[in-house]
């Protein structure tokens, strides 16, 4: 498949399903953006920022007493925000996107319903249409917030763990 049909399937998707499917469209490429961020943070930058907070705790004389325990505390605290940026986001827009879905079919039926009064009888064709169209947003919106549903809990479960590991490096 190459990408010239990649894009005219998505811009039928997108005219088929109304204007809720280009949000949630939208949603998905903001969720991914960020998960990508995220998986670059973790494998290339966390190493070196585990590293350099080590190697700065390891320089310091003093490990025992309370202000090198509060030091301590401020560099696990420093590396875990770093880990969890972006997470608020993330954690947002997994459950918008079936939420802008279900608007779009809400939108969709109530379109068929109107459709229906004006004509005063329920054609089958017409109804088809609209309830396709109501249909595809809802699709939308649950494929995009699927997509991204593991890809939240494997970061928050590895910033957890991360944090954990790094507690027990940072000896005291």
């Amino acid at each position: 498949m190459d990408n010239f049909s990649f894009y005219v399937a998505v811009d039928a998707l997108v005219s088929e399903g109304g204007p809720y499917v280009f949000g949630i469209f939208m949603t998905g490429v903001i969720m991914w953006a960020i998960i990508l961020e995220r998986y670059v943070f973790y494998f290339a930058v966390l190493p070196r920022l585990v590293s350099k907070t080590n190697e700065t705790w390891s320089n310091r004389a003093d490990h025992s007493s309370w202000c090198a325990r509060q030091i301590r505390q401020m560099l696990i605290s420093k590396v875990n925000a770093a880990m969890t940026a972006g997470f608020p986001l993330m954690q947002v827009l997994v459950p918008l996107s079936p939420l802008l879905g279900l608007v779009g079919t809400v939108s969709g039926m109530l379109e068929v319903f109107d459709s229906m009064a004006i004509r005063g009888s329920a054609d089958a064709r017409t109804m088809a249409s609209g309830v396709s169209t109501a249909m595809i947003c809802t699709m939308t919106g649950l494929a995009v917030s699927i997509s991204g549903l593991y890809p939240v809990h494997y970061f928050r479960t590895r910033a957890r763990r991360e944090t954990e590991l790094l507690s027990d490096k940072l000896s005291f």
